[in-house]
């Protein structure tokens, strides 16, 4: 009997009451499954959902007496209490289990460290055009269980999947899966970065004869690559290089500058990196996951070709807020982990940097040559300060502890003239914000002040 139908005759407790929670709430409510919600800190629910809040330390005891929990993906799967009542054989489960046993239709799936919501927006505009259309849905900001509002099933979606989604899921079966990247990160989540990486993994754990997988070429990934050809899943490859040896990627040109490539069937598109509005080479491998993904579904090589040469980026993740005392502003703020900064910084010339916030024990060692060889000047906010100054020290850059958003970019409108500026914090935001889009959207608002001012 599967999960949905056994605890129609008891209560599901929901674990953190915010956005995915309330959506949980909704999807049981509209099935008269009975469920109450419990969490840690106070929160505001819709009238509407009409069940029991509770609000307080989570005891065990009490959660044990329900059919089954459901654990939003921000409370760490370590718990304490989930653990004991995963011990005690309690069915503790994500909204992902819910969406997969409700789901009826044509499923994309998309995981990685960095350029998830890039790549996941890009399939969703270019798989729009056919015939009943995709739905958006997951990590996004969009609850995937949102999307049976109207009580029907989509007939296509695309999800954004994060580590902590996949890891409480018993299992998924997407027809088209890709996976961007696998770098340090959420340390304070998972019991190790192996733990990490194969919750990243089990996103092709169902996947068989007639499915897509999509795979970084670096030789991390090609025991996956082989599992996944005996089972007969059709395995791309993307990276830097040639569509020789990969399905999809970038390739260097001999002027310094490169192009990216997909598959269109038999045939090979290009489209060189200066045709593209978004900046970065990083960005540009996002491009060619979501070409390659719409190519699959046989979206025709002009409306891709359309889609990625007026793809601008999304908001905080490398984007130009244009030109104020003289010089270019770019935020940023996504850039939560020092892989993304790394690559923001490797998309210029020269910039004035500015850094900093949580760092959560990540360490900052691999930044030094790319600081040494891209920032002219480091400008450093947020709580962990000390281990950015001592990465510029030693990376011979010079450095000022601007402490905030507000300063940082007075301070950078009087460095180096006509150098742009780079809001790329390789650190988490809880410091000073509510999150990275609450950080990026200070920025944006420091730089307008600036511009009143001038």
């Amino acid at each position: 009997m599967n999960t949905l139908a056994r605890t129609r005759n008891g209560k599901t407790a929901i674990i953190g009451m915010g956005r995915t929670g309330i959506a949980v709430a909704a999807f049981l409510r509209d099935r008269t499954m009975a469920c109450e919600g419990f969490d840690e800190h106070a929160v505001h629910v819709p009238d509407s959902l009409d069940i029991p809040v509770h609000i307080g330390k989570l005891d065990a005891d009490i959660l044990k007496q329900y059919a089954r929990v459901v654990v939003s993906p921000g409370l760490n799967w370590h718990h304490p209490v989930l653990r004991e009542l995963r011990e005690a054989g309690i069915p503790v489960i994500g909204d992902l289990d819910l969406f997969n046993e409700a789901f009826q239709g044509e499923l994309i799936a998309i995981t990685g460290t960095n350029g998830k919501t890039t790549t996941v927006s890009l399939i969703g505009t270019l798989l729009d055009i056919l015939p009943s259309g995709i739905e958006v849905a997951g990590n996004i900001g969009r609850p995937m269980l949102d999307l049976f509002g109207d009580g029907e099933s989509p007939a296509r979606v695309v999800l954004e999947l994060s580590s902590f989604q996949l890891e409480r899921a018993q299992i998924i079966h997407p027809r088209w899966a890709a996976l961007l990247n696998v770098q340090p990160d959420h340390a304070d989540m998972h019991e190790n970065p192996q733990a990490y990486e194969a919750a990243k993994c089990r996103l092709f754990e169902a996947q068989q004869e007639g499915d897509t997988a999509m795979l970084p070429a670096d030789g991390r990934w090609h025991a996956l690559a082989e599992r996944l050809a005996t089972r007969g899943v059709r395995v791309h490859r993307f990276g830097h290089g040639t569509a020789e040896t990969l399905c999809a990627g970038i390739q260097p040109l001999e002027n310094g500058h490169w192009q990216i490539f997909w598959r269109h069937g038999d045939q090979v598109e290009y489209i060189p990196a200066t045709e593209l509005p978004a900046r970065g080479m990083h960005q540009h491998m996002n491009l060619t996951v979501a070409a390659q993904a719409a190519a699959d579904f046989g979206v025709s090589p002009s409306v891709i070709r359309l889609c990625l040469t007026s793809f601008n980026g999304l908001s905080h993740r490398l984007q130009s807020l244009g030109v104020v005392a003289r010089r270019e502003w770019f935020d940023d703020s996504k850039a939560t982990n020092p892989d993304a900064a790394m690559a923001a910084l490797d998309a210029f010339d020269q910039v004035i940097w500015i850094c900093g916030g949580l760092t959560k024990g990540a360490d900052l060692t691999p930044l030094k040559d790319i600081v040494a060889a891209h920032v002219a000047h480091a400008l450093i906010i947020g709580k962990d300060s000390k281990p950015f100054a001592e990465l510029c020290q030693q990376a011979g850059v010079p450095t000022t502890i601007a402490g905030n958003i507000e300063q940082a970019v007075r301070q950078a409108a009087h460095a180096q003239p006509g150098l742009p500026v780079l809001l790329s914090p390789a650190a988490a935001s809880q410091d000073q914000f509510r999150d990275y889009a609450e950080r990026g959207k200070a920025f944006a608002h420091a730089i307008r002040t600036l511009e009143k001012a001038a």
